[in-house]
């Protein structure tokens, strides 16, 4: 996305008659109808104020052309008191480290950390992980240049763990990052997606200034990503990485199991700009040796200006959909046959109402919106999930909005998204990239991180009014992937049930690792139960609601309730 601003001028009229046909069978699929939660409850419109400079947060993601991309952030928590601290990718200027000091009912607070915390230049993101099973949460640090890996101390402290790993970080430019567990291995896999070849750059748009489709086949300008995986079963160290031949510039990168068979593959996205046909977003199986999903297996061509994934069983129909975020026109893939026909997707972004192609406030509303970061999350907790979107301008494209607000699209009952985000207090006009939906007060309900280009961040607490009952999760087991990335988790009360799968990866340049938030309406006697990563289910059992909860394979504790006295 790092292009110049006439970049746009060559598909403008290409985007305009096709999006609405799209690669997808666009708006072929029909949306499900949202859960019906309990009638009588009425559900709090969101209301979100940005608090971040007297919460003591004043952090810039800055840089020249190579910072257009990047931009994230991780949320997880260090010091051990289960609210989610902040890690911000700096660009040009140092990455900083926030431990969050906020208690609940008195405010965000936080405290800017500088001895033993990570604050590297060149970082574009980075995403939670305990890579080595001690109960300290890791950090992978995406950067220009040499990816880095950080070992918690705790109390907020890392050391590099590089050598000790022999993690080869590579030199390229880095702006995606996923990680799953294969089998019982002690420690994970890892997936890293790079962008654009910056020895070729130059030369490309010195030859062909911005026009893409003329330029030499032979000047590739994207590099390759690579899969890391442990040098063994047992391993404490990583092998040599596996070039993931080709690469098409990738922004965002997830494992997931997409067609709930137990294996995680790894989908990407990628940026049309930089490629050459046959480019295009791509899905891979990890089964022995790394390889392509292709038409054989029901893959179907992709080609969009990817920049962010997220996933949720939108639909209610167990399997996850995939919300990808692009120039203009966004996409929602939903398998469009069920998993017996491979990964054929089907795009229901119209008639779900979250194609979101162009502002709908400020003065820029005939243009292109460019979206970045996405996640998926109930902020309202009305028992129906909702969608944030991150956008801004790249830079100073003219064609591209530059006033371009941030969205929030609430779901309604019928299953489409409402777009609330100015009334909600989250549509700023900033140059949006990377960001979190996480509670930092722990008072069951979700606020908002954005992380901004050339503008201070955002901590946008969340002071809806009379929102509805919840529940948060945490999931701990034996072996090497201690906190069950690869699980699902499932909730329900009454005929609801309300279906997460746990990940590292996505969004953009962003991760965040701790609790896992369910919004449950009206309903105040939920159910729980995990289909574990090697596939096993737990038994059904009784959770509750509006506490946190950490569940084990032998059962669950209670780590806090909430109730009109407060914390108990």
């Amino acid at each position: 996305m790092a292009a110049p601003s006439a970049r746009l001028r060559r598909f403008l009229f290409i985007v305009f008659a096709g999006v609405f046909a799209g690669v997808f069978a666009y708006s072929l699929a029909p949306v499900a109808r949202a859960a019906a939660t309990d009638l009588n409850f009425t559900p709090a419109q969101p209301r979100f104020e940005n608090v971040a400079l007297e919460a003591g947060v004043e952090h810039v993601y800055g840089g020249s052309w190579e910072h257009f991309t990047g931009g994230g952030m991780a949320a997880f928590d260090c010091d051990g008191d289960s609210d989610p601290d902040l890690f911000f990718a700096g660009g040009g200027n140092p990455a900083q480290l926030f431990r969050n000091d906020s208690r609940r009912g008195e405010g965000l607070s936080f405290t800017r950390l500088s001895d033993a915390a990570p604050s590297d230049r060149a970082v574009t993101g980075a995403y939670p992980l305990d890579f080595d099973a001690d109960g300290e949460m890791d950090l992978a640090v995406l950067r220009i240049g040499e990816n880095r890996l950080y070992r918690g101390l705790g109390n907020c402290r890392f050391e590099a763990a590089d050598e000790q790993l022999r993690f080869n970080g590579g030199n390229e430019w880095t702006t995606a990052f996923s990680a799953t567990w294969e089998g019982d291995n002690r420690m994970p896999t890892m997936a890293f997606g790079n962008y654009v070849d910056r020895a070729v750059w130059d030369a490309i748009h010195t030859a062909f200034g911005t026009d893409n489709q003329n330029r030499n086949s032979s000047l590739n300008t994207c590099l390759d990503n690579y899969l890391v995986r442990p040098a063994g079963a047992t391993a404490d160290r990583f092998a040599a990485p596996i070039a993931l031949t080709p690469g098409f510039c990738a922004l965002s990168i997830l494992f997931s199991d997409w067609d709930r068979s137990g294996k995680r593959d790894l989908r990407i996205s990628n940026d049309q700009y930089y490629y050459l046909p046959p480019g295009e977003e791509q899905l891979w199986h990890l089964a022995g040796e790394p390889a392509l999903y292709s038409p054989e297996d029901g893959w179907q061509s992709v080609n969009i200006w990817g920049m962010g994934i997220a996933t949720h069983d939108v639909t209610g129909d167990g399997y996850p959909e995939y919300f990808l975020t692009n120039m203009m026109a966004n996409k929602l893939a939903t398998l469009g046959n069920g998993a017996a026909a491979g990964p054929r997707f089907v795009n229901m972004a119209g008639s779900a109402g979250v194609v979101a192609p162009r502002p709908y406030a400020g003065s820029d509303q005939d243009k292109v919106s460019t979206a970045w970061h996405a996640q998926f999350a109930d902020l309202n907790n009305d028992g129906l999930v909702d969608l944030f979107i991150a956008k801004g301008n790249v830079d100073e494209m003219e064609e591209g909005a530059i006033e371009d607000p941030n969205n929030l699209l609430l779901r309604q009952q019928d299953g489409s998204f409402q777009e609330v985000g100015l009334r909600a207090g989250v549509g700023n006009m900033d140059r949006s990239r990377g960001a979190a939906l996480v509670d930092l007060d722990l008072d069951g309900r979700l606020d908002i991180v954005v992380v901004n280009r050339r503008a201070n961040a955002e901590i946008l607490h969340n002071q809806s009014d009379e929102s509805g009952h919840w529940l948060q999760v945490a999931l701990r087991q034996g072996g090497g992937n201690v906190n069950a990335i690869g699980a699902w988790i499932e909730v329900r009360a009454e005929d609801e049930i309300w279906r997460q799968e746990v990940v590292i990866g996505g969004g953009h340049a962003s991760g965040q690792s701790g609790w896992h938030h369910f919004g449950l309406g009206g309903e105040d006697d939920a159910e729980i139960r995990v289909q574990w990563p090697d596939g096993m289910w737990s038994a059904w059992q009784p959770a509750g609601s509006d506490r946190f909860i950490t569940l084990t394979r032998d059962g669950y504790t209670v780590s806090a309730t909430f109730g009109p006295g407060g914390a108990s």
